[in-house]
Order: structure tokens, then sequence, then C-alpha cells
């Protein structure tokens, strides 16, 4: 099928990085050619974000990874042999004094999504050192410290951090002046192409680099280790947990102390895990556990593999009412089954069994848009006690997606520690994390708060392999949005036959049915979101089924970031969407 594209699909030989924003994905492409592999540049491109799109993601925030390691044999884990593909749980923990009773008796019904008391552990560093441990081949001097002479020299404003900025001058003016001082000129939202420089990021990330170069001369692994020790136990983790303790003006109006300390940040390490996965037309899709939204992809692949999806038409009005009602379904049984499984028992096998999809399946009318908020037997969803129209807090997220010619995928979904969320601590330059606002109040739920339990993040990217053999990585920012976007992207591949940059560039639909993962966790049943590319007669068609179809801008959803080992050519394709107008895909 060739549709409408923005940009030629990027190809090299020796691999392809495609990232949120074009500064990263270059620098990730240097890391490949100075002999990384896709972990090491996939990694380097991480730091990079979290530098570059601090309205996005931060290094204080988290990000979840999967990897495929090329030339080695598929493994479902266990003993000392690694999952292959392997999921990096880079979500960061509830801290100890994160407990329902604390947030129940400062009369919260939910919990703030901003400021000190939303804050997880941070855990993007942590997860980045142990993909390099697990499947890299270089350390922090060559992937952290491009990033940190990037901070140092400075780089372009651009618009969407400009906006960011601009939004929230009078609160980085005045309670959160950390940040003003960060990031502001002398007071003044900076000019686009005003060149940033984070020096107090940098010289915080130098201390790692610092301690890499002095216990390198025992092994990378020395090295790496004893950079962790400086962000989780040393100086960082000293000011991280100084700065929780002074507090400041939440959304409550209340000025609260964070509940972060020392000990939360010292016990914290990311997790290796198999990943969660299905089979589609011939594809073995792979998704972080239910401690992410990532299942929820392999939930509506199950329910959407009943039908003839190519033969309804790409983005007719019958293929889209498929797909939103098979989403409801998915993101309802995310409501009430997903979260942390060492803390919770959440029912993977039987969510993602064929047995159960086809159950499910039987629920969609082709005609008719569900009002309900249908869950499977046994799930039930959470009291949140009364909902309150607090103003929605989080920033966005990014992502990216690298393969080498060695055969390895990595994906990886950086997000949290946003601008908008909490002021940047003094002296280090970056902000702490919201996420555990993800976290509801009922003690008995999958995804209830309890300490040293992850949240069940919207973070969730993807790889797909055929044959037993890696094929493709991809993701986008999003929120509850991800797996929607995603799953249009993917079927716009596998199904319709498009090109990356095609299947990246149709136009979107998504469904805010079910309830936001994000405080206030609002819902609105049978809405329904379509960029305005989708011509009128869908849209009227799509309403007539029931559907409360709003249009939006013609380029506003989602920022998938792909790659793949070419079908005929030998070579490593990419592509990254244009819409937010700072994704690039670069080869070599």
């Amino acid at each position: 099928m060739t549709g409408f594209t923005t940009r030629p699909v990027v190809q090299g030989r020796h691999g392809v990085v495609a990232a949120g924003h074009y500064l990263a994905a270059e620098l990730g492409s240097r890391v490949l050619g100075e002999g990384g592999n896709a972990v090491d540049a996939g990694v380097a491109a991480v730091f990079a974000l979290t530098l570059l799109k601090p309205q996005s993601a931060g290094i204080a925030g988290e990000c979840p990874i999967l990897i495929w390691r090329g030339g080695v044999e598929q493994s479902a884990g266990g003993g000392r042999l690694l999952p292959n593909p392997l999921a990096i749980s880079g979500q960061g923990t509830a801290p100890r004094a994160a407990t329902i009773d604390h947030f129940r008796r400062r009369g919260d019904s939910t919990i703030p999504g901003e400021g000190l008391r939303a804050a997880t552990v941070p855990a993007t560093v942590a997860a980045c050192v142990t993909a390099l441990r697990t499947a890299g081949r270089l350390g922090l001097r060559e992937t952290l410290g491009p990033v940190v002479d990037l901070a140092e020299e400075g780089f372009a404003v651009y618009p969407a951090l400009r906006e960011q900025l601009a939004f929230h001058l009078d609160r980085y003016r005045g309670e959160w002046a950390s940040t003003g001082e960060a990031y502001l000129d002398d007071g003044r939202v900076p000019e686009v192409g005003w060149r940033l420089r984070c020096r107090d990021w940098a010289a915080g990330m130098r201390g790692l680099l610092d301690a890499e170069s002095r216990a390198r001369s025992a092994g990378r692994d020395a090295g790496l280790a004893a950079a962790l020790h400086v962000f989780y136990r040393g100086p960082i983790a000293q000011r991280i947990a100084a700065f929780a303790r002074e507090g400041i003006v939440d959304s409550s109006g209340r000025r609260e102390i964070g509940l972060l300390d020392r000990d939360d940040l010292a016990g914290y390490q990311a997790r290796v895990e198999a990943p969660a996965t299905v089979r589609f037309r011939g594809l073995d899709v792979f998704k972080c556990g239910p401690w992410t939204q990532g299942p929820v992809l392999l939930q509506q692949l199950r329910l959407l593999e009943g039908y003839d999806l190519a033969s309804l038409g790409h983005n007719t009005a019958e293929y889209l009412h498929l797909l939103v009602e098979a989403a409801k379904l998915a993101f309802a049984d995310r409501e009430a089954f997903y979260g942390d499984p060492i803390y919770a028992s959440v029912p993977l096998e039987r969510l993602l069994s064929a047995e159960y999809a086809a159950a499910r399946r039987a629920l969609i009318d082709p005609f008719v848009a569900s009002g309900d908020l249908r869950f499977g037997e046994g799930g039930r969803l959470p009291d949140r006690g009364e909902e309150t129209g607090a103003r929605l807090t989080g920033g966005d997220t990014t992502h990216v997606s690298v393969a080498d010619a060695e055969g390895n995928l990595f994906s990886g979904t950086p997000s949290g520690g946003w601008l908008e969320s909490s002021p940047v601590v003094p002296g280090l330059g970056f902000p702490l994390g919201s996420r555990l606002q993800v976290f509801n109040l009922d003690p008995g739920h999958p995804n209830g708060l309890a300490p040293g339990k992850r949240p069940r993040t919207t973070l969730t990217p993807s790889l797909a392999g055929r044959g037993g053999r890696p094929h493709m990585a991809f993701g986008t920012p999003g929120g509850d949005r991800q797996d929607q976007w995603l799953l249009q992207f993917f079927l716009n591949v596998v199904e319709f036959g498009m090109d990356l940059q095609e299947a990246i560039d149709a136009p979107l639909v998504h469904s805010e049915h079910f309830p936001s993962s994000f405080s206030p966790h609002a819902a609105f049943p049978r809405r329904l979101l379509i960029e305005g590319r989708v011509p009128e007669q869908v849209r009227d068609a799509l309403a007539a089924r029931g559907h409360d179809v709003q249009a939006i801008g013609d380029w506003v959803s989602g920022e998938v970031c792909a790659v793949r080992f070419g079908p005929d050519s030998g070579l490593v394709e990419g592509a990254a969407s244009p819409r937010a107008m700072a994704a690039y895909a670069v080869g070599r």
C-alpha cells in the first residue's frame, strides 16, 4: 500500500536510531559508529532525551526498556539464563513512607499529580546501567559522556520546550524559582533558537562519569556500579533526600514535604524480567508486564485476530469502530486487573489467552458503540473515592527505538521527572517524578498503593519478532493513548502493507472512554478523538454508531518512532513521526 508520507524511510547498513529529538538520534547513531551496539546507542539516546526534552522526560524519571539480543536464542528465562527478549523494569517504586493512610489522613481522595509527595524512586539511571550490563558493550563514559558535553555546551530551545516554559512562567518566577534559574533567560522565556546550557545537570552527571573512571580499572561492571553508587547512595541521593525534606506547595495548595528518603534510593534496583507476548499474523509481539499498561496492546491483538481487518479497508468507519471497541474492552481489563505482579495476583495468562479473547470478542457490537466499562469476570474497579475537578498534571513522554546490523533491538520509553510536575532540585538541574499519582488508594485493588511497589505505568515500549528472530522495535509518547496509537501503527504495517513512515504518518484516533491513569482519573464514556485528516463521512458514520466524535488537529496524535530489519533489502530501516517537529531517524 502506498500512502502519503512526510519523509523517506531512513535506511542504514550498520543501524538506525529513531528518537524523539534529532540530536538524541544523531548522538545514538554516533555511538553505533564508535563501536557500540543498539543497546549502547539506545542508552545514549535515552540520556540525551532526558536533557533535550525536559518537558517530556527527566533523568529522575523512569524508562521501561525492551531488548532483543541478536545472535542469542530466545529463552523464557529462569536460573542464570536471561530471557531473550528481556524487559527492564525502569519504573521507580513507591517510597517506604508512601502509604494509603498517609494520603487519607491528609484528606486526599487521589494522590496529587504534582509535587514532592508524588515522586517515586528515580529509575532511569538504574534502568540504563542495567541495559548496558546485560546487553551493551560500552560504559557511561561513551554513552552518558557526550550528553554531559552537550549539556555544558548548550542546545537550541525549540518550540515545544519554549511553549512549556511560557505556560508556567509565573510559577517558575515564583514558588518554583529553582526551575526558572535553570531554564529561563534572566527571568524571561527564552526564544526559539536561544542556546540553553544546563550546567548544574552536567555537573551532577559528571560526578557519575568521574566515579566510573576511577573504578573502571577493575572492569566495566565495577565502573558502572561506582556510578550507580553516586546517584543512589552518594551525593546525588543526599541532595534529593534533603530537597524532599524541605517541601514545596503542591496541587493540594499546602506546603508538603516529600516522601523519598535516602534508604528508598539506596534500596532501588531495576529488575530484569521476561516480557509478555502473543502471536499475531505470524509475528510475536512483546510488551513489558502488567506493571505497565503494555499487555493491553496484546489483548487488543487477541480480540482483533478474529476479524479480517484488511477487507474492511484502512480507516473506514467499520474498521475504526472495531479498533475502538476492542480498546475499550482491553483498557477496562487494565483498570480491573493490572498492577505490580510482585504485590498482586494478575491473571495475565488468562487475559492473553485465545479462549478469553473469544468470549470478550462476542461483546463487540459492530454497529453500536458501548457505553459501559466492561471488564472480565473476577476483576473490579478501584474505589477512588470522590472524584475532584483538580487539574490533570503531568508532562508528555518520549521514545527511542534502535536496531543494528548484529540483530540487536532496543525499545525504551523515557518519561517522568517533567518540569511541569515538580520543581528542579537546586544544584542538580532536574526535577523529581510524579508517577505515584497513578496508584489508587484502594488497598484491595491490584494497583493499590503500597511501599516498595511499582505503580502501573502507562509507559509501553514494543518489540516484534518473526520466526524466532528480531524484526521491529517501536513506541510513542501519549499516556493512556500509547497502546491505541501503537496498535494502529502496527496494523498499518502488518495488515495494510505500509512502510514504516506511511504507517506513522497515517491519521490516528483514540478513545477516552476509560479512566485516565493520571490524577484525577477522569473518564469520558464514548468519547473518540480523531485527527482531522480522517474524512468527515467516516467521522459521521462513527457518530451514527454512538461514538462521541471530536475532531482534533490534523497532526497532533503521538510521536511514534520505529525501526525494523528490512524485509527485502537486508538493510536496517527506521522512521519517526513529524507531529511534534522534533523526532527523527538517523541511519549509518
